[in-house]
């Protein structure tokens, strides 16, 4: 892995993506950390969700919870309805 300091990336950009581009891992640094890494496309792993990810991982809520949250709501509602402006 080649790392690089910032000023160098910019006025060498092109060809440090073109070495990216083949194959190789670019790190550039400011102030000698780390702050970004150039790398190929092919190289990054780019995770899509699929529809329903997300099954499963929710606490599970029954019916009758559901219904306290409505009449809660619902409550709130008529409250702020009934108050004086």
């Amino acid at each position: 892995m080649t790392k690089v300091n910032l000023y160098e990336a910019k006025t060498q950009l092109s060809k440090l993506v073109d070495r990216a581009a083949a194959g190789e891992d670019i790190v550039i640094a400011k102030n000698g950390t780390p702050v970004a890494v150039l790398v190929a496309p092919d190289k990054v792993q780019r995770r899509i969700p699929e529809f329903g990810f997300l099954k499963g991982q929710m606490p599970h809520i029954a019916d009758e919870q559901w219904a306290e949250g409505d009449e809660y709501v619902r409550q709130l509602f008529e409250d702020s309805i009934n108050e004086e402006i």
